[in-house]
């Protein structure tokens, strides 16, 4: 069973200036910097030129950045997310399952264009996680 936990930071449309920050303060390495325009489901289209995934190695460690489709909005304090991958979809729903009990979810568990099975939530004491099953694609 792997499992990785890995911190995502959503952005209020400054990912780039972000990513370039980190780059710098961090020796951040970009693996994949991936545009809305670039996925076959777009939210909308003022998001086009903005950063839909991102994926920085900083030394052992990955860090992820987007900048966050107008259903989720950035609030200070809510920038930070915990992102839970798992290579099985059955355990990701389990995951996705047990957190959500007094929580509410933001994005119902499903399949989409960049996961095998997907799903975001905030927990009941205020935590927002995405549950992300890895598939063989860009965005994992």
């Amino acid at each position: 069973m792997t499992v990785k936990v890995t911190p995502y930071l959503m952005m209020d449309g400054n990912a780039k200036e972000a990513i370039q920050f980190y780059e710098q303060a961090l020796e951040a390495k970009v693996v994949t910097n991936i545009t809305y325009a670039e996925v076959p489901d777009l939210p909308s289209e003022d998001l086009k030129n903005k950063v839909a995934h991102a994926k920085l190695k900083i030394g052992e460690s990955v860090l992820l950045i987007s900048d966050s489709p107008s259903v989720l909005p950035v609030e200070q304090g809510n920038q930070v997310t915990i992102c839970i991958s798992t290579k099985d979809a059955a355990q990701s729903k389990r995951f996705f399952e047990a957190l959500k009990k007094e929580g509410k979810v933001k994005m119902p568990f499903q399949e989409t264009s960049f996961s095998a099975a997907y799903g975001s939530l905030t927990d009941k004491f205020g935590v927002t996680f995405l549950i992300d099953t890895e598939s063989e694609n860009l965005m994992s």
